[in-house]
């Protein structure tokens, strides 16, 4: 079979602040034939994303491909000019964002936008694009085909703005669809219906694709070939079923082992009589104008309950805006709950931090799903760190100074860290600094708030053994939020299920395998397997997934 695509000796430089040029793509060679589908996988910064847009041509401010060569239908995107690479973009290679949201405009309807590129290019007349636009909405399964395109991007759910995305790069028939982590901010069940869609449209036009993840389960379900990627350099290449069942090189057996954390193991078993280390009870908790009986306008956590045990972990799981986040906010007194009782350590809490003692404040922490909002930019490492150590224990000096090494080595990070920014430090050494803050203040409790949602699977994989190293060594207990089933199921003693603000069912690790409650059912269910054949063989009660998925 013929190759779409011929990538040689790929070279690409980025220029530094300081004006030095670093090679980032070091040589990389790849060929795709006609209608093959070939994920590459790596961490940040290994260049998936580099190598995907040199297929259009294009690379970021302060990048140049400086050698090599990148055939697409027998022309080289390096050698053309720019004016001839905007005649192929849209056309012959088109491409997915990671986000939706960011790539539409809130003022133009879905429909226009979709067919905008027809326009562009002058591949067919309005009328008609608008009739293709609609064939494909109904190929990608979307709700309401003839209508959802009068419709603005803010009145679709995100599965549905990820499924038409991919409706505006397929309306000019290109050859080739770049996937850019397409489904990476999706639930996980509005995830399994956009991968269905995603690979339905693309196995009966015929096109090839990239897709860029760092989730091998993921790209196992859409992918023939994998190329898995480090440091811009080419480890491994293979068949998905080669890749999973047989991977040869240590860092793709490493990606492949990290998607199967270890459990938790055996916890020691409660004392007889032991109180609960927090109690929640019957917690009401929202945004907006309080209504006459002094609830909120919106409510997003409605009447929940729950307990944690000294040395116990809970883990909360759900689809976005079920109120898992805004649940913590209010247990860490950020957002003052309206109604229900906070009981820790056989005390109840203010509702809000304002109405909490210090000492209160100091025993639950809070670490939050983005570090790099988390910390501040314009303060080193050790004033980060420094502050709580101050605020809460007083230490000055020498003291504090020797505090902020242990707390270094405790997230086993370098003590020179200590002088740097936020800035200088990758993602996953943020989230440990963000980490060490929370052990700071020397907590009993510390709510994790989708701590691993932005990392890569290896990185993710460490922060956890971290946490359940720390666990061991300080006597912690943890709220683990997270759409993460796997992440969940590594680190928790009980789990919860939230939809729709309401607990619905709290299932212990035994009975992982038969959740009761329906919506449980479809959650469990929906997790992508490391087999190829998985996403083919899902059968899922299609009133179960209308009742409650927003899709």
């Amino acid at each position: 079979m013929a190759n779409l695509v011929e990538i040689r000796d790929l070279k690409v430089e980025a220029t530094t602040d300081s004006g030095r040029r670093v090679e980032i793509i070091k040589g990389i060679s790849l060929d795709i034939t006609d209608g093959e589908i070939v994920a590459l996988i790596g961490e940040s910064g290994s260049g998936k994303t580099t190598i995907a847009l040199t297929l259009m041509g294009h690379t970021r401010p302060g990048c140049r491909m400086s050698g090599g060569s990148v055939m697409v239908g027998g022309q080289d995107m390096v050698t053309l000019s720019e004016k001839q690479r905007a005649r192929i973009r849209g056309t012959e290679v088109a491409y997915v964002p990671q986000s939706a949201a960011a790539a539409f405009n809130p003022a133009i309807t879905i429909i226009d936008q979709v067919i905008e590129v027809t326009g562009i290019h002058k591949l067919m007349p309005p009328d008609q694009a608008r009739i293709r636009a609609v064939e494909l909405f109904r190929a990608l399964s979307l709700p309401n085909p003839d209508t959802i395109g009068n419709r603005y991007p803010h009145q679709v759910s995100g599965g549905q703005l990820q499924r038409l995305s991919a409706a505006m790069a397929l309306i000019s028939d290109p050859k080739l669809v770049i996937f850019d982590e397409p489904t990476t901010a999706l639930d996980v069940t509005t995830q399994i219906e956009v991968l269905r869609a995603f690979k339905s449209v693309m196995r009966k036009g015929g096109i090839a694709g990239v897709y860029v993840s760092h989730d091998l389960a993921v790209v196992a379900q859409i992918a023939d070939r994998i190329v898995v990627l480090r440091g811009g350099e080419v480890q491994e290449v293979g068949t998905t079923k080669d890749i999973l069942e047989n991977a040869q090189h240590p860092y793709t057996r490493q990606l492949l082992a990290a998607l199967e954390p270890e459990p938790r193991g055996i916890t020691q078993p409660l004392e007889v009589n032991q109180k609960p280390l927090l109690e929640i009870e019957n917690l009401i908790a929202g945004y907006g104008d309080r209504n006459p009986d002094g609830l909120p306008m919106v409510q997003v956590v409605k009447s929940v309950s729950l307990i944690v045990e000294k040395g116990r972990n809970l883990g909360i799981i759900g689809e976005s805006g079920c109120g898992k986040s805004t649940l913590a906010r209010s247990i860490a007194g950020i957002l003052p709950s309206a109604a229900g009782h906070i009981i820790f350590n056989g005390r109840e809490l203010g509702r809000s931090s304002l109405e909490r003692t210090r000492d209160q404040l100091r025993e639950i922490q809070i670490v939050f799903q983005s570090a790099d909002t988390a910390l501040n930019p314009t303060k080193s490492i050790e004033d980060i760190l420094g502050r709580p150590l101050t605020f809460y224990h007083g230490l000055k000096g020498k003291e504090r100074e020797n505090r902020i090494n242990a707390l270094l080595d405790m997230v086993h990070l370098p003590r020179a860290l200590r002088h740097r920014r936020p800035s200088e430090l990758s993602g996953g050494q943020k989230q440990r600094i963000n980490f060490a803050r929370a052990l700071a203040a020397d907590p009993k409790l510390i709510l994790c708030d989708e701590i691993t949602s932005a990392l890569d699977t290896v990185v993710a994989a460490a922060i956890i053994d971290l946490l359940k190293e720390l666990q061991r060594e300080l006597g912690l207990s943890y709220i683990f939020i997270s759409h993460d089933l796997s992440v969940v199921e590594a680190i928790c003693d009980e789990i919860v299920v939230m939809y729709g603000g309401q607990k619905v069912e709290q299932i212990t690790p035994d009975k992982l395998t038969a959740p009761q409650h329906p919506y449980s059912k479809l959650l469990f269910s929906s997790v992508p397997k490391l087999d190829p054949t998985w996403l083919d063989g899902l059968k899922q009660d299609p009133e179960l997934i209308q009742a409650y998925s927003n899709r």
